[in-house]
């Protein structure tokens, strides 16, 4: 797969994984898109996302975003959060992603660096050393971590996005 695709996908994660907006299906057919190409399984379930956000009101898609991301420590949207608690290592971490940001000329705009979807902003961005660091050392570990805290028939509508990440990324640094 190339770069380019990777870098796309990413883009198409961190708007999956952001507080949903209007565009939330559109976004996810963009994903299920790029999926195909290279990634059919992960398209397949992304399929079982976009049938939940179809025809739902956006109040209600930001209501199971809140109690999925936000509310649930298990599977927390800052990825310092999940790796280290609320500890001096997370103040480390989030230190040493803000000073690569800077050097990398990177805004996270209002949103803490380890955010999720600003990490994948981020790694869309640059093809630097660190972004491939960061996707294999922290993002691979988080998307493990959240995805232990889901039972395979869990029935909560961000599963099926959060298997995919995991899916995509282990693909592709599983040559590397």
């Amino acid at each position: 797969m190339e770069d380019s695709e990777n870098k796309q996908l990413y883009i198409c994660f961190s708007h999956l994984l952001d507080y949903p907006t209007a565009d939330l299906g559109t976004q996810t057919q963009t994903c299920i898109d790029l999926l195909k190409k290279n990634h059919a399984e992960a398209a397949e379930q992304m399929t079982k996302f976009l049938e939940f956000v179809e025809n739902k009101e956006l109040g209600y898609l930001e209501e199971v975003y809140t109690g999925t991301f936000d509310v649930n420590p298990a599977c927390h949207i800052f990825a310092g959060h999940l790796l280290f608690g609320e500890s001096f290592k997370r103040g480390a971490f989030m230190s040493g992603l803000e000073q690569e940001y800077k050097e990398h000329g990177f805004d996270t705009k209002v949103e803490l660096s380890d955010h999720v979807p600003v990490l994948f902003r981020f790694v869309s961005s640059t093809d630097s050393d660190f972004a491939n660091d960061l996707l294999k050392d922290c993002l691979i570990p988080v998307f493990d971590k959240m995805n232990t805290n889901f039972e395979d028939d869990s029935l909560n509508p961000y599963m099926p996005v959060l298997r995919t990440v995991s899916l995509v990324l282990n693909n592709i640094f599983k040559g590397r």
